[in-house]
């Protein structure tokens, strides 16, 4: 005689807001490491059709919204964070997270959801709009830190 497996967990807010890109649960005190890959911000042509889509219009594309934007991410972030109590760790590309984690999992207790935020920056491409034409169009350029 084999035991009925116990029926999954209700899902939690994380699992139904992206219930369209995830595949079962996750129902377990670990870890979450996202990794984003934006195809669109590979090229000038994308990153000015995702602009166009987040603003109708390419108007302030320029250098300085796009830093703006990327400051208030962090801030808004580490704001969001701080509001819920949860600590943000600034971290070296080559440090080993998971043992950040496990070393802060050991000394505090943590309930379900969301208690670490850990930052890593991995070195990339930054855009950079050089030149507008006489039509008030850019050249968007790659420019690496």
């Amino acid at each position: 005689m084999t035991a009925c497996p116990e029926p999954p967990p209700p899902p939690d807010e994380l699992c139904e807001l992206y219930e369209e890109i995830i595949e079962g649960t996750y129902d377990c005190m670990d870890r979450i490491v996202l990794n984003a890959w934006f195809p669109l911000g590979r090229e000038g042509g994308g990153m000015r059709h995702w602009w166009r889509q987040l603003n109708g219009t390419d108007e302030n594309l320029d250098t300085e919204h796009l830093m703006r934007m990327a400051g208030r991410f962090s801030r808004r972030l580490r704001a969001c964070a701080k509001a819920r109590g949860i600590p943000v760790q600034d971290c070296a590309p080559d440090e080993e997270k998971w043992k950040i984690a496990q070393e802060y999992l050991s000394s505090h207790p943590v309930e379900r959801g969301l208690f670490l935020v850990l930052v890593s920056r991995a070195p990339g491409a930054v855009w950079e709009l050089r030149k507008r034409d006489p039509e008030g169009k850019g050249k968007l350029a790659r420019k690496w830190p």
